[in-house]
C-alpha cells in the first residue's frame, strides 16, 4: 500500500491484535516458513478480515455523520409548501 490514509492505517492498525491471536493459536515458535499453506490461509483470512470490517464501520460511522448533517436540508427543501389558507 503507497500512502496509506489516515483512515488505512488506522485499519491497518487494528488488524493486530488478530494477527497476533492468529499466529499465536498456530505458535509463535514456528518460523513462518514452516507454516502449512492452511495455517498461513487463517493468518490472511485474520488480517483481511479485520481491515475489511474497520474500513466497513469506519465507511457506516461517517456516512451516518453526513447523513445527520444534511438530513434537516433535505427535508426542509422537500417538505411541501406551508398552506397560505382561505383567500
Amino acid at each position: 500500500m503507497v500512502d496509506p490514509t489516515e483512515m488505512e492505517t488506522a485499519a491497518l492498525q487494528s488488524c493486530l491484535r488478530p494477527l497476533g491471536e492468529a499466529v499465536a493459536e498456530i505458535g509463535m515458535q514456528r518460523p513462518l516458513a514452516d507454516y502449512t499453506p492452511a495455517e498461513i490461509l487463517t493468518v490472511i483470512e485474520a488480517v483481511v478480515t479485520a481491515y475489511q470490517d474497520f474500513m466497513l464501520a469506519e465507511h457506516e460511522r461517517l456516512a451516518a455523520k453526513e447523513r445527520a448533517a444534511i438530513e434537516p436540508y433535505l427535508l426542509r427543501a422537500l417538505a411541501p409548501p406551508p398552506s397560505q389558507g382561505p383567500r
